[in-house]
């Protein structure tokens, strides 16, 4: 069994020349869902850099159920590694009392880690794992229109790798079958309250 590598030693992130950074897919469509998503961005604002707009998608993985809200956000911790994003989504998962009944079932809120770098004063360092319980990069982001649209909206320069080869996220999307991509639509929602 693989785990998540981290591409740096402790004195490197203790110096602060390493901040890992992460792509995080989020939904939901049981429940409030915006309220889910929206616990989500209040719960990582320390560490936000950006959020997309809220998109409406058809359920994806062949489950009969009602559509999700669908958003990516981009974070940024220096002390956090790729395993600690996935704990902080999971206890976000299971405060909105998510349940793991049927896989691509229904749910009250889907935190993903779908991608993990170091970012280094040298470069990025993308982390890569085979970890079946945080695989990196997420295996499956590239097939997801509803992952790709949101992450290319904030991120558009953004690549993924897949099958050991980095993709540009506009050469992913344009690959999709069309009613893959026409399956995502941007809403009027937003995840950003507004200030008082």
């Amino acid at each position: 069994m693989g785990t998540a590598r981290p591409a740096h030693d402790g004195a490197e992130r203790q110096r602060g020349a390493v901040m890992s950074r992460a792509v995080l897919s989020i939904g939901s469509n049981l429940g409030d869902r915006l309220a889910h998503l929206r616990s989500v961005v209040d719960a990582f604002a320390p560490w936000l850099i950006r959020v997309s707009s809220v998109y409406s998608t058809a359920p994806w993985g062949g489950v009969p159920q009602q559509h999700y809200l669908n958003a990516v956000l981009l974070v940024d911790d220096p002390s956090a590694d790729a395993r600690d994003w996935l704990l902080r989504g999971q206890e976000l998962e299971q405060a909105a009392e998510r349940v793991r009944e049927v896989r691509w079932g229904a749910r009250t809120l889907d935190v993903d880690v779908v991608w993990c770098a170091d970012r280094r004063s040298d470069g990025v360092r993308v982390c890569r794992s085979t970890d079946p319980t945080l695989t990196l990069p997420h295996p499956q982001a590239h097939n997801r229109a509803f992952v790709l649209t949101p992450w290319f909206e904030i991120e558009p320069e953004a690549t993924l790798e897949v099958q050991g080869r980095p993709s540009p996220l506009r050469d992913l999307l344009d690959a999709l079958d069309p009613a893959e991509r026409e399956g995502v639509r941007l809403t009027e929602l937003t995840l950003r309250r507004a200030e008082p």
